[in-house]
């Protein structure tokens, strides 16, 4: 586990103690799914799953758009990046995608003009900096991106520039939720939800999936105390 303090350790050992005497009350296994990429990642960072009784199993949910992000968009992306005069700006872990075909990295190979950026505003400034071609931006991610891409679509069309366009591949994550919570083969009995993304939709929105599948889901961030 990462360096803490001594009252966090004493905390977290606290809360695994609290976790352990509540399962024993268990009958069965108890399924729990995070559906961020980042809490999978932390999970693994702190040894939670270690740390946890037996009779408690966490589950790696959908937490990566690029990882459920559809083969006819991977398709499109390529087919745009192969046109002529476009640029098509894109983070680097949509490079070696699959689609039917081709990669978006195979399709560079190629000679498509495929450049890997950081940030929407960098894709803004090389449609600044290149006027004679189209800068595609490949809009991927959940509710945590696209307000970052909207408002660079509004800062775009406030300096004039009009060589700056966007594919819009954005994911949200309630519907991929109810469509686990659908499938009765996986038996979830609930879910850690992503504290950045509820920053954005608040809570309000899964209520309806705690309702109707009478699932609990919990907002938390990133820490190991989290």
């Amino acid at each position: 586990m990462p360096r803490t303090g001594i009252n966090e350790k004493k905390e977290a050992a606290r809360l695994i103690d609290a976790v352990k005497a509540r399962a024993e009350g268990f009958k069965r296994p108890v399924n729990i799914m995070e559906i961020c990429g980042t809490h999978t990642m932390d999970i693994s960072r702190y040894g939670l799953r270690r740390l946890l009784p037996k009779n408690i199993n966490l589950i790696s949910g959908p937490g990566c758009p690029v990882c459920v992000c559809p083969i006819e968009e991977i398709d499109r992306a390529v087919e745009i990046s192969m046109m002529p005069g476009v640029i098509t700006a894109t983070f680097g872990d949509m490079m070696r995608v699959p689609g039917t075909r081709e990669t978006l990295n195979s399709a560079k190979m190629k000679g498509a003009d495929i450049r890997v950026v950081y940030s929407p505003e960098d894709a803004v400034d090389m449609a600044a900096q290149n006027p004679e071609k189209k800068v595609v931006f490949l809009g991927i991610g959940f509710e945590t991106t696209a307000p970052a891409v909207a408002v660079t679509v509004r800062d775009a069309k406030k300096k004039g520039i009009k060589n700056f366009f966007v594919l819009p591949m954005f994911k949200t994550v309630i519907p991929p939720m109810e469509a686990l919570l659908s499938d009765e083969a996986l038996k979830l009995d609930g879910f850690i939800a992503p504290g950045h993304v509820s920053a954005i939709i608040g809570a309000k929105p899964y209520e309806y999936l705690t309702e109707k599948y009478k699932k609990p889901c919990v907002i938390t961030g990133f820490e190991a105390l989290d």
